[in-house]
């Protein structure tokens, strides 16, 4: 008589295609999945020509497999591939966002700024993919703990203007101590303007009047950050 496999001792090539990633996901762990196979596991299913596997290749294909490119795709720009309708859009981006807040809420923990690396680290959950420019600032205390982090102004593809009497009264409201400034380029160009370097002097000199220091300023731009602070051009 045939003796059908238990389904504790399928391989996970005996699965269906279009459950293989959840199988594996629960047989192996999800550290052990690829980008393709945990993005078709969102995406839920493929279609009657593609399996899901393969739907989630060819899109991360398209963004060089780069998860912050695809983190910058609209709901209109993902239904652009085959096989992906407004509800597969929606599933993509709103998963993408809950990894955006869980580096949002690690904040709650009041991390140490020590260097430009962790002010960047801080500043990227709320600076990266955007296609205007914000201007933000970290609040301090005097351990150079982050107690909070807040908008000043948005604006923008090319600038936003930061009113210095809104910024430090957000320091102010927030018991800050000192304050990292911190805005972004969406066009990836991580070089001061003229404009950052003499709004930088500006509140560098309004801080020391209020006797909030001004530890540094970053540029986030696609491919890392430029530090004031690293580069000497914090003087007022």
């Amino acid at each position: 008589m045939h003796t059908y496999p238990s389904e504790s001792t399928l391989s996970i090539k005996a699965w269906a295609e279009e459950d293989r990633p959840r199988e594996k996901l629960l047989l192996k762990g999800r550290q052990n999945l690829t980008d393709a196979e945990l993005l078709a596991i969102v995406l839920g299913s493929g279609s009657r020509n593609e399996t899901v596997v393969a739907l989630a290749q060819r899109i991360l294909a398209a963004t060089g497999n780069n998860l912050n490119e695809l983190g910058k795709r609209s709901i209109s720009e993902l239904k652009k591939f085959k096989g992906v309708g407004e509800a597969k859009a929606i599933s993509v981006i709103a998963a993408l966002e809950l990894g955006r807040r869980r580096q949002v809420s690690e904040v709650a923990a009041k991390p140490q700024i020590t260097c430009s690396q962790n002010a960047y680290t801080a500043f990227y959950s709320v600076l990266s993919d955007l296609e205007h420019e914000e201007f933000w600032i970290l609040l301090l205390n005097r351990s150079n703990r982050i107690i909070g982090k807040t908008q000043v102004s948005s604006g923008g593809i090319s600038g936003t203007v930061v009113d210095a009497k809104i910024l430090f009264r957000r320091a102010i409201e927030g018991n800050a101590v000192s304050i990292i400034l911190g805005h972004n380029h969406p066009s990836g160009n991580l070089q001061p303007s003229p404009a950052d370097l003499d709004l930088t002097k500006k509140l560098v000199r309004a801080g020391e009047t209020l006797d909030i220091g001004v530890l540094d300023h970053l540029i986030l731009g696609d491919k890392g950050y430029f530090s004031f602070a690293d580069e000497s051009l914090l003087g007022g």
